[in-house]
């Protein structure tokens, strides 16, 4: 018979979270397959099991899961495990699931701890419909490019951040969504220093442009009032009237890519396009 894929929920923080389910699943597998597999042998340590780990992460997900498949089809049990939380939440863990469903390997899921759940659920924010967004793009343009796309988004959105770019993710969150919109930024959870500090964008974007935030970060968003929701944007005369008030090229389409999610690159064009179809205009 084939072996089965356990795709095991690990602590975010606290290893009293892990599930005495989980506890036995890892003792029982053939190998544990870790986003970190430093990480892994603490977790193992931490309950007095002796299991082979191997390395599973972005870099060698084709060639492992490959080989991860083909020890089930032998009749070994595998267990999945991310660094913390739930494998292919913004962790390796989805290709390996594939494949296996693909193969028709069997598979289970050992549910556990959630960055963004517990975030979630603590943030007060409206918790019965969201959008999971995970970590959003480093780069400037692209990131404010997909925050312009979820202005309009009505469900409470959730993402992941480094400490290091916290500040800049919420200065563009407040420019594109609005500074009165209510967030929360959950730093640390389940750990000692576990910390959920609630408030508007504006002033969240205020308090860490300065003060430098530490450990691993959730933001929870609410989403968009059916008023802001319901506002849409002429692009043309949206630009029409910034050229208008003396605007430049480069202004317009830095604030434009905030508000409408469209490339920064393509509002530039229409602007000079504009600009120059007003300079050949009578009057």
């Amino acid at each position: 018979m084939a072996g089965r894929l356990f795709v095991v929920g690990t602590p975010i923080g606290n290893l009293e979270d892990l599930s005495p389910r989980a506890a036995r699943v890892l003792g029982a597998v053939s190998v544990v397959a870790a986003e970190d597999t430093r990480s892994a042998q603490r977790l193992l340590s931490h309950l007095g099991l002796h299991v082979k780990a191997v390395s599973y992460f972005e870099g060698n997900e084709a060639s492992r899961s490959a080989e991860l498949c083909a020890r089930l089809a032998a009749g070994e049990d595998v267990a999945l495990i991310s660094e913390a939380g739930m494998p292919g939440v913004s962790d390796p863990g989805e290709r390996l699931v594939r494949t296996a469903a693909e193969a028709g390997l069997p598979i289970e899921v050992i549910p556990g701890p959630s960055a963004a759940i517990a975030a979630l659920c603590g943030s007060g924010l409206p918790a019965a419909r969201f959008t999971f967004i995970g970590f959003l793009p480093r780069v400037e343009g692209k990131r404010r490019e997909e925050l312009g796309l979820l202005r309009r988004n009505k469900e409470t959105l959730i993402f992941y951040e480094s400490p290091a770019r916290l500040g800049d993710m919420l200065r563009d969150l407040a420019a594109t969504l609005g500074p009165e919109r209510r967030a929360c930024v959950a730093r640390e959870l389940t750990k000692v220093y576990e910390e959920f500090v609630r408030g508007t964008l504006g002033a969240l974007s205020a308090r860490y442009a300065t003060e430098p935030a530490r450990g691993e970060i959730t933001v929870v968003v609410a989403g968009a009032s059916e008023e802001e929701s319901a506002v849409s944007i002429d692009l043309e005369a949206e630009v029409d009237a910034r050229i208008a008030a003396g605007n430049s090229a480069k202004d317009i389409a830095a604030a434009l890519a905030l508000l409408t999610g469209k490339p920064k690159r393509q509002i530039y064009q229409l602007a000079l396009a504009r600009a120059g179809q007003r300079r050949r205009e009578p009057g």
